[in-house]
């Protein structure tokens, strides 16, 4: 992980960041290209459901609902 990377479930509420990896299996990959998450687009992290799971972001203007395990493997840097 390069500096400055982190898992996208650990920004802050509210924080914006740049999408620079995407390690999710290559089977679910392709469903989370279609939906627009690629790398060096930019997501904010919305909320995360009452028990953690799911978590919700926003990216190209809509919003987007992944499961935690999904999040964790998305990796980002935070936009100052």
């Amino acid at each position: 992980m390069a500096a400055g990377n982190q898992p996208l479930t650990a920004l802050a509420v509210g924080t914006r960041a740049t999408v620079t990896e995407i390690k999710v299996p290559v089977e679910n990959r392709a469903r989370l290209m279609e939906m627009g998450l690629l790398v060096g687009s930019t997501v904010q992290l919305v909320r995360f459901a009452p028990l953690g799971d799911p978590v919700e972001i926003k990216v190209r203007g809509y919003h987007l609902t992944l499961r935690k395990h999904e999040a964790e493997q998305i990796l980002v840097k935070a936009n100052v």
